[in-house]
């Protein structure tokens, strides 16, 4: 093809390419349940069964740095099907693994196949839309997404009941499979190949470095990185904070943990209501105040127990509703600031961003005493880096780009 038209947003598009972008959290949470019969089935420590998830997010994070460049460079169509392949075989392997070394290893290739459906689904987004539509539908994907982490631990846990640790990975074998055939027949390419003669491969990975030289982009993944490394902090902690420190039963745990989760999704359908008619920019620095207030109220109260739970409960309502708008305005954005590496600017800000959440998660963990103290500094530090991001958004946004690489 030689140009792409920009398109009103699709549902039906916009409901596969969320459940492409779900392959990494489904991956995740869908297993958790089964990780202390995994260490039982094959012998081996707490540690040894928990490094399976460590090298899915090792993978998942290089898969995400690879796919951009090879996107723009290739187009995006035949890096997402190859993604998506390599992560149905991959589930495949980890289901008929029968030592720990092969489970984290495939664990791997699962998880950079899965980097490939994560990436690329959204610069297929912001390919087919105009700047405003494309944050709308950024959203509307992550509407969808968020339903992953909302409903995989249950669907996880059922599974280990009806038929042990390998139908979890036997179920995520069928999800890639029908993501797959569904991409081949229904996901269009959105990259001309005019574009793909402008980005030769080493070209696209030195985009990296521009990137990684422009404030502009920085700002953009401090307030979307740092948004989602309180969520990761929030992740980790409250099973011990609100489970053993505040005596909440299991049950209920679910029921505070789903609230967040509607939170994320009602934040995002107001992105969706209000970004076309004030733009990305606008909403980042508005979704960045009340990340960072929020934050901040949360570590006040966790540090002095001021209100308890609740006060607990609600500023987490605040900042992690917020996360999902903040990562959608930001790569929308940024990729719109590199129209000719759109794939690379997503792949890096993602790679980013699930970095600074993998670092407030081992801060938390090694800052863990049972009390909130430990996650409201951690919530707290990031909101005020989340701010920092939104003030060099503001300041650098009417710059060039480092380097004419678009």
């Amino acid at each position: 093809m030689s140009h792409v038209v920009k398109r009103r947003p699709d549902a039906r598009l916009i409901l596969l390419l969320g459940a492409l972008a779900a392959c990494g959290p489904i991956s995740i949470d869908m297993y958790l349940p089964s990780l202390p019969t995994i260490a039982q089935a094959f012998a081996v420590g707490t540690g040894a069964a928990q490094s399976t998830l460590t090298s899915f997010m090792f993978g998942f994070s290089i898969g995400m740095l690879l796919y951009g460049p090879l996107s723009d460079t290739y187009g995006r169509r035949p890096i997402l099907l190859g993604g998506i392949i390599m992560y149905a075989l991959a589930s495949i392997a980890c289901a008929m693994s029968f030592s720990i070394g092969s489970l984290v290893a495939f664990r791997f290739v699962q998880a950079l196949g899965a980097g490939a459906a994560s990436v690329l689904a959204r610069a297929i987004a912001r390919d087919a839309h105009e700047p405003g539509d494309a944050a709308r539908v950024l959203s509307m994907i992550a509407i969808v997404t968020s339903i992953g982490p909302l409903v995989a631990p249950l669907i996880g846990g059922q599974l280990l009941l009806l038929g042990g640790w390998r139908t979890v990975f036997v179920a995520l074998t069928l999800f890639g499979s029908v993501c797959a055939v569904t991409a081949f027949l229904k996901v269009p390419e959105t990259w001309p190949r005019e574009m793909r003669g402008q980005s030769a491969l080493l070209k696209s990975f030195g985009a990296y470095g521009t990137l990684l030289r422009d404030p502009v982009a920085w700002g953009h993944m401090l307030c979307g990185g740092m948004a989602f490394a309180s969520m990761f902090a929030y992740i980790t902690a409250t099973p011990f904070v609100y489970i053993e420190y505040f005596h909440v039963s299991a049950q209920h745990y679910g029921f505070l943990f789903a609230l967040n989760i509607v939170g994320i999704m009602g934040g995002n359908y107001l992105n969706t209501r209000f970004v076309g008619r004030f733009g990305p920019v606008p909403i980042i620095s508005f979704a960045a105040l009340i990340s960072c207030i929020a934050s901040l109220f949360v570590s006040l109260v966790s540090l002095t127990g001021w209100g308890g739970l609740w006060s607990i409960v609600f500023g987490l309502f605040f900042v992690v509703g917020v996360v999902g708008v903040l990562s959608a305005n930001c790569t929308t954005d940024l990729m719109h600031r590199y129209p000719a590496n759109a794939g690379a600017a997503a792949a890096v800000f993602g790679a980013v961003q699930l970095s600074f959440g993998a670092l407030a998660s081992l801060a938390v963990g090694l800052w863990q005493d049972g009390s909130p103290k430990g996650m409201g500094i951690v919530v707290g530090v990031a909101g005020c880096l989340c701010f920092v991001g939104r003030m060099l958004v503001l300041r650098w946004h009417g710059t060039k780009t480092p380097a004419a690489i678009a």
